[in-house]
């Protein structure tokens, strides 16, 4: 494995205050996101806060399902291969029905018969705003035919700050365990632990690996 060089430094514990501290051990205790990630935005208070309020409010919470919002996001994750974003879960989602195998077949959204309508035309929405698609008046119908004006713009907000936020995380080379090290909340299975996540990276059907 490459050595790999971190770009921006996690901003030190020790010089956070305790509402940021309860927003790294909430991280730690909860994930999605873990707590490399806010340590890095913490370096600016306008960034930490502003993510932390935004991701309350369109993630945890808001009108659309949890579930589809989490699809969403590891479709991102998958599109612009932000490695660290794509090997965390959604404790909730999970919950909600939202297995690896139906995660697995994200990129091939269209033709799986691992999702509903509803959760296919979400998914439409988030490859459109990805990929800068120019989608004709069908699209928006199929749209309208699952999703209330509301919900649209909810998830359009929430697709839009997730890949804002995967595009530039993918290129800080950060890795879980680094940051309020020991705990497994909200990763994906085989990344429980440094080891266990060194050992799944190596792995030749690891969806991060690069192409040949």
């Amino acid at each position: 494995m490459a050595e790999r060089t971190q770009r921006i430094s996690y901003f030190p514990l020790a010089e956070m205050d305790s509402q940021m501290m309860a927003v790294m051990n909430r991280c730690a205790a909860e994930g999605t996101p873990r707590p490399e990630s806010s340590a890095i935005r913490a370096h600016s208070q306008a960034a930490f806060w502003a993510f932390d309020r935004s991701w309350d409010r369109l993630f945890r919470n808001g009108v659309v399902d949890h579930s589809i919002k989490e699809l969403c996001r590891v479709y991102v994750s998958r599109s612009v291969k932000c490695e660290y974003c794509g090997n965390q879960r959604s404790e909730a989602a999970q919950l909600a029905g939202i297995s690896e195998g139906k995660l697995d077949e994200l990129l091939n959204f269209e033709t799986s018969g691992a999702y509903s309508e509803r959760e296919r035309a979400a998914l439409a929405y988030a490859e459109a705003i990805t990929w800068r698609l120019d989608p004709d008046d069908s699209f928006w119908e199929r749209l309208r035919a699952h999703f209330s004006e509301e919900e649209l713009v909810e998830l359009a907000c929430f697709i839009a700050l997730t890949m804002g936020q995967q595009s530039w995380i993918r290129l800080l080379n950060i890795d879980h365990h680094e940051v309020l090290a020991g705990s497994a909340a909200s990763l994906a299975p085989g990344f429980e632990s440094k080891d266990a996540l060194n050992a799944s990276k190596q792995s030749p059907d690891y969806w991060g690996a690069p192409k040949k």
